[in-house]
This record gives C-alpha cells, structure tokens and sequence, in this order.
C-alpha cells in the first residue's frame, strides 16, 4: 500500500471508529465494567482482529507502529508542561511509597534482562534484549511498550514493538483478573480497611459516563479566538516540543553516531527547556494545564489502540513459548514483590498502597485506581496522594531505563545494565532499611 496522507485520515477515521464503539460497549456490558477494559485497548483488539494481519476487512496501512511511536512522543512533550512543583508533607510517607516503588520498578527491570539475556537465551535463539519486553510492558503499560519498541527499532530489533505491546495487553488483563481475585482473598481475611462492592461504586467508574453534576471544564481560553484559539496555541507548543526533541535525536545521531536516543526521551528534555523559557519571559500563564492534560489523554488512547492493533502475530507466534515464561515469572515475582515487601514497608493501609501498585505494576496507573477506588473507595488511605509526590521522583528514572536500555544491549554492555538495575534496587531498598521505614 502506498501511504500518502489520505492513508492517514483512513488510519484515523477508522481507529476513532473502533474507539467509539469501545466506549459503547463499556457503558453498556456490565462484563466489561466488571473488568475495567479501557475502550482503548476494546480497540486496539478490535483492529488487531479485523485489520491485515488477521480478517483483513479494514484497510489499515502498516504504519500503525510508527503512529505508536510519534504519539509517545507527543505524551512525553505535555509532562514537563503540566507538571507542578514537588512540595514537601514533612511525613515518611511520600519517601515509603518512592522506595517501595522505585526498587520494584528497578528489580522487575532486573529481571526481565537477566531472564532474557542468561536464561531463555540458552534454550532459544533470541534477542539479548528480549526479556525487557516484559518489564517495558508491565510496569509501563503500552506507552512505554511503544517508546521501548521505538527506540530498539532505531537499532534494528523490529520485534521488540510487537513483543513489549503484547506484554503490556497481557498486563493490563492480569492487572484486573489478578488484581480482583487478591481483593476478595483479601477481603476473606480482613486485610481490607474499607471495601466497596463493585455495584456501590460510583457510576463514572463503572460506565466511564460523569454524571451531569460531575462535569468539569477542560480548561481555560486565555485567547480571543478572533487571534488565536486557545487550543491551537496550547497543541502548537506540544507538537513544537516534539519536533524539537525528533531534531535533538537526530543531532545526537548525527554527531554520535552510536548514540540514538528515542525521540520520546528528546521531547521530555525539550519540555524542560521549552517550560523552564516559556516562565523566563512570563508566558506559561496562558498555557492552560488541563487542556494539555486532556491531550495528552487523548494521545494515549490513540496510542494504546494503534499500538494493539499493530502487534504482528506472527513475531509473538515465533516467540509463544519463551514469551510465556517470561511473562509467568514475571507476574510471579511482581505480585511476591508488591505484597510481600508491601505489607512490611507502609506504615498504615498497606493492603491498599500494595493493590494499587500492583495495577500499576502489571497494567497502568488508571487500572491501580480502578482498584484502589473499589479498597478505598473515598480515597481515606491517602495512596494517591503519596504515589503523585513519589512519581516527581521516579519519572526520571523511568525515563533513563527506556532511553538507555537499547543502547546498553545493542553494543553488548546489557549485563551492565541489569547488574546496575539489581544493584540500585537493592541499594533503594537498604536506604528505606536504614531510614527505619520497613515494619514487622
């Protein structure tokens, strides 16, 4: 097929479509309210089933990975313009929460490259870098399975997209599957401090549907749209992000050219700088945060649908029984971890601190307050609130483990990368030992 921007509308148009009809259908089959399916990922299965690479009764092109890898991109730009300053609470809490889930993240990456770079590999031919898909799509969830799969591409490893894709489809499933079976066994045994059934739950969270007295405004005009409409200079300072980080990327390789960096790490970098002069010359104020909030929402739905929808059967049929080993222990080891260590290091509601991560672990942040919400339904344990000072914290080391990973096992130096991981996650662990913030 030839693409031409035409394709481009098709690809859209249809994907919208599918999106659409995903959202019907969560507001209507109580089935998969139950299982808190994004309409996104209803999507994204929808254009995998009828798209080219099974029925082949929608024409979509085969850039949907590509679309994958420019909408991360676009994510990664809205982050610095939206983020607010980290204020201290003078409480253990917020530093539980990093070291809790700052070593978790490091060790599951940990594992994932040492599983596929000194296990699996001795019984398949596979990839050194092959274990990181499970990491990269549990602990990220499709966006950061897309930024991984792009930046290895930049390498050659095409596969890696389809791999860390279908990762993060079979976390987001176990996150809720899983997820909802820990919460009754929970319940049985009295660990739940509050509990909700799903049926008390506030409609929003079942349907996904505000009710009218719920509805917000998405933001602020700071322009007469007789200039310039507010939305239009709120996207052209995202879309000029991402083109200066895509031209930081290709300077970088220019002028060293065993360094590729993905495009997405770029845009993070040229959001700093693009945030840090738009408050030196005094006009942040007309940038409105929950405008480009709400579009970087929107980028990840995209993101999430085309990225399913361009998972290449064929790549996961290859690697089926490598890859199911590598999934099993990894949500082995997810769930030993956020339990386990969970219960030991949260000074109070551990049970909902640990069920929140574990969605966030294994799915994304939204699956661990859909689970949180039915554990802590008026968010009493104070969880989200925690995990928002933290995250300032662990942004960036999610960030350096996406960028650098591809570029540590292209040029051989990936048992450097997890011998680093393992050690800092440990040593994250120790320091919380040593602050006194782990509890018998």
């Amino acid at each position: 097929m030839n693409f031409t921007p035409w394709t481009l509308l098709v690809d859209i148009g249809l994907v919208s479509l599918l999106l659409l009809v995903g959202k019907f259908l969560r507001s209507k089959v109580k089935f998969i309210q139950r299982l808190f399916i994004p309409p996104s990922l209803l999507a994204g299965f929808a254009g995998l089933v009828l798209g080219p690479e099974v029925l082949g009764w929608l024409p979509l092109s085969g850039q949907l990975g590509t679309y994958a890898g420019i909408l991360i991109a676009l994510v990664f730009s809205c982050i610095p313009l939206t983020s607010a300053k980290a204020t201290s609470k003078g409480e253990s809490r917020v530093g539980r929460m990093w070291a809790y889930s700052q070593a978790g993240m490091l060790l599951q990456w940990a594992l994932g490259g040492a599983l596929g770079l000194w296990v699996l590999s001795l019984f398949w031919p596979l990839n050194g870098a092959f274990g990181l898909s499970m990491p990269a799509g549990f602990c990220g969830g499709h966006g950061t399975a897309a930024a991984i799969g792009e930046a290895f591409s930049r390498y050659g490893v095409e596969e890696m997209l389809s791999l860390s894709m279908t990762s993060a489809t079979v976390g987001i499933i176990a996150s809720v599957v899983i997820g909802m079976w820990i919460i009754t066994w929970g319940a049985s045994r009295g660990k739940a401090a509050f509990l909700a059934r799903f049926e008390s739950l506030p409609p929003e969270l079942r349907t996904g549907i505000l009710p009218k007295d719920k509805r917000s405004s998405m933001g602020m005009a700071s322009f007469s749209a007789i200039s310039l409409d507010s939305m239009t200079f709120n996207f052209a300072m995202v879309a000029l992000t991402a083109l200066a980080g895509y031209g930081i990327s290709e300077l970088i390789a220019l002028v060293w050219p065993v360094l590729k960096l993905p495009v997405f790490s770029c845009a993070f970098i040229a959001g700093l700088g693009v945030s840090w002069f738009l408050k030196r010359v005094k006009v942040d104020e007309h940038l409105s945060r929950p405008i480009i909030g709400h579009m970087s929402g929107a980028f990840t739905d995209y993101l999430v649908a085309f990225g399913v929808a361009s998972i290449k059967l064929e790549v996961v049929g290859r690697y089926i029984v490598p890859i199911i080993i590598l999934l099993t222990v990894g949500l082995l080891f997810t769930a030993l971890y956020v339990f386990w260590v969970g219960a030991r290091i949260h000074k109070d509601y551990s049970f909902e601190k640990s069920i929140f991560t574990w969605g966030w672990f294994t799915g994304t942040m939204a699956m661990g307050i859909a689970l949180l919400r039915i554990t802590d339904p008026d968010s009493k344990s104070g969880c989200l609130d925690d995990y928002a000072l933290a995250y300032l914290y662990i942004a960036p080391v999610e960030i350096a483990l996406v960028s650098l990973s591809p570029v540590a096992f292209a040029y051989g130096w990936g048992w450097l990368f997890v011998t680093v991981c393992a050690v800092a996650g440990v040593s994250v662990l120790g320091f919380a030992a040593f602050r006194g913030w782990f509890r018998k």
